[in-house]
């Protein structure tokens, strides 16, 4: 039987298993009602996917917003079809230096457009793009703006391959930043092996592994719910308007507040005098609070 828990639990996504298994692993051992991840993870990628339960789930878009840390590790001279080490091969070229390669790097810092792999979750007319591409089948993809706020170069264990420290924005897919990177040298790369250190706003805190879970969930729901950050956690970097109970029935029922205080214009998060988030809402330039977002919680002192 199914239980109500709200929170958001930093996993540990294993290798070879999908962002939507991993997410029912999780929903499974927390017996939670409700679950939902905050951006895909290839199979073949590793580490950091937040994964929200109850009503922390409303917040799943906010963070599907938030930029994105990885360490990529790439093979020099050799492009495949899947822009990965799971496709075929089908081009080779000479191995460039280090140096060229840290050269093309700072020529894409900022905002780059990106055309979609084809091997990648999106759809066209109801159908993921890699099961198009699995077919044979290859759909012109349009660019789509993306944001590389550092991209840093080492070497690797090999003279053929690098290491790639990456920050970018949502969207970004690293395969292609990859190719596009030994492109810009004057040649051809593919990714070997990708984690996801960190999601903002979340970086700098430990990951929970599936045996660190499996292990809690033998001591119980009450081990297992101490991994969980509260849902507040998610919205650490958004300015924070408290309120009364009073204040916080009126904004449940979707009426809008006249702030006493001056608060700057755009989205804010909601908390009671606890620091317990309550909801999202939105300060106008007439100083009004509207609720945009509400959330049912209990109270927490998880941080």
């Amino acid at each position: 039987m199914n239980r109500h828990v709200d929170g958001i639990l930093l996993f540990d996504k294993p290798l070879g298993v999908s962002s939507n298994d991993a997410l029912q692993q999780v929903r499974r051992l927390y017996q939670a009602d409700k679950a939902g991840h905050t951006g895909s993870l290839d199979p073949l990628a590793t580490g950091a996917l937040p994964i929200c339960l109850g009503e922390a789930t409303k917040l799943c878009g906010v963070l599907l917003d938030a930029d994105k840390h990885y360490v990529a590790e790439a093979q020099l001279g050799v492009r495949t079809s899947t822009g990965d080490a799971e496709g075929d091969v089908i081009e080779t070229a000479a191995v460039p230096s280090l140096e060229s390669l840290t050269r093309a790097a700072a020529g894409m810092l900022g905002e780059i457009e990106q055309v979609p792999p084809m091997y990648s979750a999106l759809k066209h007319d109801g159908q993921r793009l890699y099961a198009l591409a699995r077919q044979g089948i290859e759909i012109e993809r349009p660019a789509r703006r993306v944001r590389i706020h550092a991209l840093q170069i080492e070497p690797a264990s090999a003279p053929d391959r690098f290491r790639a420290q990456v920050r970018c924005s949502k969207g970004t897919y690293v395969r292609t930043l990859i190719e596009d990177l030994a492109r810009m040298a004057g040649s051809c790369a593919h990714l070997t092996a990708l984690r996801r250190t960190a999601v903002a706003p979340f970086e700098g805190r430990a990951l929970v592994t599936l045996s660190q879970l499996e292990a809690a969930a033998v001591q119980g729901v009450e081990a297992l719910d101490r991994l969980l950050l509260a849902p507040a956690a998610a919205l650490a970097h958004w300015p924070r308007v408290a309120v009364n109970d009073v204040q916080a029935q009126r904004l449940a029922r979707g009426q809008t507040l006249a702030l006493g205080a001056a608060v700057e214009p755009g989205r804010v998060a909601v908390i009671d005098r606890t620091g317990t988030l309550l909801g999202l809402a939105e300060v106008t330039v007439a100083g009004c609070l509207q609720p945009r977002r509400w959330l049912r919680i209990e109270r927490s002192d998880r941080l």
